[in-house]
């Protein structure tokens, strides 16, 4: 009996529930039909990268989707279709654009608004510059915050055209002669705004035999090696006898009994144009008298190792005299041999550091 009583109670709920009327929003959507979309808006986020990239949020009342029109470009790239919460990037060179937003609703009903939009793009930071010299020729790279490109102005003619350069690129440039050129680098942003670096480089005229240390177009460069020893030019310390010449080089031994100097050669020593090498050297010391003086030509092709070592007697004291290098009498150079390097030692193997000596006008002979 007790089931039976539950049982018609639940179908009286049942019926009951079936006959109640409808109200609230139960099952009424009779007003998305009418609904308009209401206070269209936007949020525009510009990169400052100098990308143009702009990310654009629709926002409105109402709205089911959007259609956002970019103000800029052509077919399928023109505008986006967006949904509400999400957002649209296009890219925009410089300049000032109108972007329409048409929002819709459910129903179909649409509102249309249009935003005025100034993309400024920043002037470049941060600009660096390299350049690498090989006698007259020069490259040029640059880097810097906020560039899209760059020109480059070698400083060498009047009313110069600017020579482009990419991100991550190189130019080059080779100049009539030696001399010292202002080289200036343009960075673009891409749009109006630029920045500029302008820096000072030496260009030498080529540096290989003969060396004369006179020449002020020419960067003798004697690297040195052994601890402690230098190289330098400096003025003759007696420009009399064989040697009058202003300018002379001066050799400090170093501690260590290897130690030299090295001097990478721009015009390689072609032993098809003689297989002598002499040297003026002045010794102010005469305990030196007998030490001897190394040439080693390096970096050959053909010969073992790429190296020849010829070692040659001081004779005298505070005169300057000529020293003669053979290397003919060295077995095994081929007659068209060439070495891309001159590397000097004195009084090789043994103490003597701090021992001081002069050079010049090294040349080559048959």
């Amino acid at each position: 009996m007790k089931k039976l009583t539950i049982i018609l109670i639940l179908l009286t709920l049942i019926v009951g529930s079936i006959g109640c009327d409808k109200d609230g929003i139960d099952e009424d959507t009779s007003f998305l039909s009418t609904a308009v979309p209401a206070n269209p808006g936007k949020v525009f986020d510009i990169s400052t990268d100098n990308s143009g990239n702009v990310k654009i949020t629709p926002t409105g009342e109402g709205a089911s989707s959007f259609t956002v029109q970019f103000g800029h470009g052509t077919g399928a790239s023109a505008s986006a279709e967006v949904k509400p919460g999400f957002s649209a990037t296009h890219a925009y060179p410089e300049g000032s654009y109108t972007v329409t937003i048409i929002s819709k609703s459910f129903s179909g009903q649409q509102t249309t608004a249009t935003f005025p939009l100034q993309v400024t793009y920043r002037a470049p930071e941060n600009i660096n510059v390299t350049t690498t010299a090989d006698v007259h020729n020069l490259k040029v790279k640059a880097t810097a915050l906020y560039a899209s490109s760059y020109l480059v102005y070698f400083g060498d003619v009047a009313n110069e055209t600017g020579t482009p350069l990419s991100t991550g690129a190189e130019v080059s440039h080779t100049y009539a002669t030696a001399g010292t050129y202002n080289v200036k680098v343009v960075a673009l942003s891409g749009g109006a705004a630029k920045s500029e670096k302008v820096t000072a480089v030496t260009i030498y005229d080529a540096f290989g035999l003969p060396i004369t240390f006179d020449q002020s177009t020419v960067n003798y460069f004697f690297g040195t090696f052994g601890d402690a020893q230098q190289f330098a030019t400096v003025a003759n310390p007696d420009p009399t006898g064989i040697n009058t010449s202003a300018k002379v080089g001066k050799f400090t031994r170093g501690n260590q009994s290897w130690s030299g100097t090295y001097s990478p050669l721009n015009t390689s020593i072609d032993m098809a144009l003689g297989k002598k090498i002499k040297v003026w050297v002045y010794n102010p010391d005469p305990t030196l008298i007998g030490k001897k003086l190394n040439v080693e030509l390096e970096s050959g092709s053909s010969i073992g190792n790429g190296v020849a070592v010829l070692k040659t007697a001081f004779t005298t004291s505070n005169a300057w005299e000529e020293l003669e290098f053979d290397f003919g009498t060295i077995p095994g150079i081929p007659a068209g041999e060439k070495f891309k390097q001159l590397v000097l030692r004195f009084n090789d193997g043994v103490n003597g550091a701090g021992a001081v000596i002069y050079v010049d006008n090294f040349r080559q002979t048959n």
